[in-house]
């Protein structure tokens, strides 16, 4: 394997690592300061005990993840420098300012809040034990706004001049009100939320079926992660629609590759399955439902949506010999993943809430929101496929290539290496945070005193 390979891979590897704890951190602090304000403001006294114990029991398990975040999340500033330092010498004066920024005005913020979060329970008054939450999550989310803000300048390149053949920021405000930065911040968000209602929801439905003291509040807190859920869910879906308009306009060799659709077509279908042939470039075989793409893409059942093939005609024209469309197949069934799990889990917060709606327990619904519980991770994970891969092979869209952009001196040895090596720590890292966060999920408190103490 050669070195660009590799680094794919390395990068490929640490980026879907990282994005594991990502989504957790944002949906967790936003539900945790939602809950704590909600202690504050309820009058029945044991509901605020409730509340409160919820909040420290999550509070654990948000530390856990927020750790293993901050840990792999560093790596990666290390690999534009290493692995890809042409990438980093051609996008480093615009890459670098939302990372800078990310660093001094979100990560230390978040930084400094939680740690007066966590250590000033007992020492602040609750009102400002709450906003110190509060800060977390704002400045939590702040923080994926400056790294989507860098991502969506590949994407959707905007406010820049071409110099000494790099790129140089000439309009900062442009740079952070990219129409493509905006929409995939806030389905970022969304997505996020849905996560961490995802995980709160089977915490929950397993500490309703362990009947301990606290089940109870746990079983208050299952319907609140539900429609957590699909409040994240269903905007997620609003926004991912609106992102894939516009992916049409700026990325429309993406949006074919999404289609798996290699001739240009007016009206155009949606395709539901297909065995694609990349070789030969057509599917084989394909079931469509007339009229539906361009119905999402221009809200009436017309319109073209340009093919493949044509795009690629059209790329050679513009930028030279090459090959302009990612791995279709892949990119094709990320979509659908994507799709899928996202609808398996607004089914399954939606059986929650009906079964909360009826007051019933029903323990086969309990087990499955505990096996579910991969779904929201699949679905991120897919999801960033669609937007990394579906770019190739582009690094930066329509200015570099991913060819372009690793580091000529190191060797595939030196790679290789440090793919093993990153792989095996964060093998060992992630068996030790689950096992830390298992074992405090399933502690269980001796009596009710306990659990309002936790």
């Amino acid at each position: 394997m050669d070195v660009l390979i590799l680094s794919r891979w390395q990068f490929a590897i640490t980026t879907t690592y990282h994005f594991l704890f990502v989504p957790l951190t944002l949906g967790l602090s936003l539900f945790l300061a939602l809950l704590q304000t909600y202690s504050l403001k309820a009058k029945d006294e044991t509901v605020r005990q409730e509340c409160r114990g919820l909040v420290q029991f999550f509070g654990v398990v948000f530390l856990i993840n927020f750790g293993l975040g901050v840990v792999t999340g560093i790596v990666q500033e290390f690999h534009f420098g290493m692995n890809w330092s042409e990438y980093a010498r051609f996008m480093g004066d615009i890459f670098g300012a939302p990372l800078a920024l990310e660093a001094l005005s979100a990560f230390f913020l978040e930084s400094t809040f939680l740690g007066l979060w966590v250590f000033g329970r007992k020492k602040l008054s609750q009102k400002l034990h709450c906003v110190c939450i509060w800060m977390v999550a704002i400045a939590s989310n702040l923080s994926a706004f400056w790294i989507l803000v860098a991502n969506s300048f590949m994407q959707h390149p905007v406010g820049y001049a071409l110099r000494n053949n790099r790129v140089e920021m000439t309009d900062f405000v442009a740079l952070i009100t990219n129409p493509y930065a905006i929409l995939q911040f806030f389905h970022t968000l969304f997505a996020c939320m849905a996560t961490g209602g995802c995980l709160i929801l089977a915490i929950s439905a397993y500490k309703m079926l362990q009947k301990g003291p606290a089940a109870p509040a746990f079983r208050k807190c299952l319907g609140a992660a539900a429609v957590y859920t699909i409040v994240g869910l269903t905007a997620a879906m609003g926004t991912g629609h609106m992102q894939a308009q516009q992916i049409g306009q700026v990325q429309p060799m993406k949006l074919a590759s999404m289609e798996a659709l290699w001739e240009s077509a007016s009206p155009a279908p949606f395709t539901v399955f297909a065995l694609i042939d990349e070789n030969k470039q057509e599917n084989s075989m394909a079931f469509e439902v007339p009229y539906a793409l361009s119905l999402m893409l221009y809200n009436r059942p017309e319109g073209e949506v340009k093919g493949i093939k044509e795009l690629q005609e059209m790329y050679m024209a513009q930028y030279g010999p090459d090959k302009y469309y990612p791995p279709v197949t892949l990119v094709f069934w990320s979509f659908r993943i994507m799709l899928a799990t996202g609808g398996m889990m607004l089914a399954l917060a939606a059986a929650v809430v009906f079964m909360r709606w009826r007051g019933k327990d029903w323990k086969w619904l309990l087990h499955l929101s505990i096996l579910a519980l991969p779904l929201p991770f699949l679905c991120n994970t897919f999801g960033w496929i669609i937007a990394e891969v579906g770019r190739q092979p582009w690094l930066v869209y329509g200015l570099q290539k991913t060819a372009a952009g690793f580091s000529p001196m190191v060797s595939a040895r030196e790679v290789l290496f440090t793919v093993i090596g990153y792989t095996a720590i964060y093998f060992v890292l992630a068996i030790a945070g689950l096992y830390a966060a298992l074992r405090y999920i399933r502690r269980t408190p001796a009596d009710a005193q306990e659990w309002r103490n936790i």
